[in-house]
């Protein structure tokens, strides 16, 4: 997956302003107690980051 990919994804989950805001904010402890930015940064795939967002949110099966 690419990292425009999972971002268009993360907005169409969590909107606009708010994908932002909740991947600098929230910890996923599938990520190991990091963020989605922590984990991108640190050079997690973006495949794997959306993959932890997926356990810990309910996301739409056609965003999965």
């Amino acid at each position: 997956m690419r990292l425009t990919e999972f971002w268009r994804r993360m907005k169409a989950h969590f909107g606009e302003s708010y994908a932002e805001s909740w991947a600098r904010d929230y910890v996923i402890a599938p990520l190991g107690g990091r963020t989605v930015d922590q984990a991108l940064a640190e050079g997690e795939s973006a495949k794997t980051v959306w993959r932890a967002v997926c356990q810990v949110e309910d996301v739409s099966s056609k965003l999965r």
